[in-house]
């Protein structure tokens, strides 16, 4: 289901120790550690940082892929319409459509 909104999506805040941060404990195999180890020092980060840049990614991922957006029915309306009609010709369409494919030549 595709339903947009203005709202601005609020992720629950975690109530940190007074140094800001919290800690994450994980057991790993050795093969594992050492593959992020050696990721991490092609980066220029730290393990930590590393781990932490690449679950936050993952985490923002997947809860995107599960947003919900809701709109009024107009709106929705609108959005069905612009994607069932046939785009309207451009000069960079016009453009590409002349161009000669780079396998062709």
């Amino acid at each position: 289901m595709l339903v947009f909104s203005e709202e601005k999506i609020k992720m629950p805040v975690l109530q940190t120790a007074k140094s800001g941060r919290e800690t994450l404990n994980l057991r790993i195999k050795p093969e594992l550690r050492g593959l992020i180890d050696r990721a991490a020092e092609l980066t220029g980060k730290n393990r930590t940082d590393f781990v932490l840049t690449a679950a936050r990614h993952a985490a923002e991922d997947a809860l995107m892929d599960r947003t919900v957006f809701s709109v009024n029915p107009k709106a929705y309306a609108e959005f069905l319409a612009r994607l069932d009609a046939a785009p309207q010709p451009n000069a960079r369409l016009r453009r590409s459509m002349k161009a000669i494919a780079p396998w062709e030549k």
